[in-house]
């Protein structure tokens, strides 16, 4: 059984930075590219940052980029997401996800930026 587990998420003013985590199991972790996607309030949820299978390979979406940075450790079963410079704007649920030929989320960490 496939699980993502997301942690790190919290509080932050702007400015600031929050590293996430995901722990991977039930699948082979280090044969997918792994992605994090986030959902803010009242918006659908958008897709942030993609790595390949063994992390030579990133991806951003304009709103991120040159701030997160993505990495894994296949070693660890664990994808991460840097997030610096964070704003009000980036306030929201960020989800872990994969496809194995199945669609696999995390259960959600909640990112809140606020003075």
């Amino acid at each position: 059984q496939v699980q993502l587990v997301e942690s790190g998420g919290g509080m932050v003013q702007p400015g600031g930075s929050l590293r996430l985590s995901c722990v991977a199991s039930g699948f082979a972790f280090s044969g997918y590219p792994m992605r994090w996607y986030r959902r803010a309030p009242g918006k659908e949820r958008e897709w942030v940052a993609e790595v390949t299978e063994t992390g030579a390979g990133e991806g951003y979406s304009d709103a991120v980029k040159g701030r997160f940075t993505i990495s894994r450790d296949n070693t660890k079963n664990t994808v991460y997401l840097q997030m610096n410079s964070l704003n009000p704007e980036d306030t929201a649920v960020y989800y872990c996800y994969t496809f194995d030929g199945n669609e696999h989320w995390g259960q959600g960490t909640q990112v809140t930026v606020s003075s």
